[in-house]
């Protein structure tokens, strides 16, 4: 039996997350390096919920929220190590995610590259919906699409 919990990032979880990231598409095909991962975690994100799921005792996914976009929050990143996909650990990050946006806000916005495939599924059948797409937005002929998910106007009845 599997021993999995979301909790909140330490830095002593900082070396494990930078080698999960480092190692994993699409953040490798979009050019981030482990020394752009440890320059965004050293110190640990400011300002932002920064939550790792956690295996067993081993990090296998980051997940970075920043409170206040668009009347809402963004997901600024969410991660699953290579070794742990399949395993429904981003599901369970991403609705740890949810429960502290959705308790706050209407709204929890994304990115996805148009080339990931996978994670444009997965977004999908969270109930995300894909805004629309940022050309050229990280790298030259690959565009970023914003995704939305929300439990109403945040305005009104």
């Amino acid at each position: 039996m599997t021993d999995q919990v979301v909790r909140l990032m330490t830095a002593e979880d900082r070396a494990a997350v930078i080698e999960l990231l480092a190692a994993s598409d699409p953040w490798k095909r979009l050019g981030y390096q482990a020394n752009d991962w440890h320059n965004y975690f050293t110190p640990l994100p400011q300002g932002r919920d920064s939550y790792v799921v956690d295996q067993n005792g081993r990090v296998a996914g980051i997940a970075v929220v920043r409170q206040k976009f668009l009347l809402g929050d963004y997901l600024e990143l969410l991660g699953v190590a290579d070794w742990a996909k399949g395993k429904g650990l981003g599901r369970l990050l991403l609705a740890h995610v949810e429960a502290a946006v959705f308790s706050r806000a209407k709204n929890l916005f994304a990115c996805v590259s148009d080339f990931n495939d996978q994670a444009r599924h997965f977004y999908k059948k969270q109930g995300y919906r894909e805004i629309g797409p940022m050309p050229n937005f990280l790298i030259p002929g690959s565009a970023e699409i914003l995704l939305r998910k929300t439990s109403g106007p945040t305005r009104g009845k």
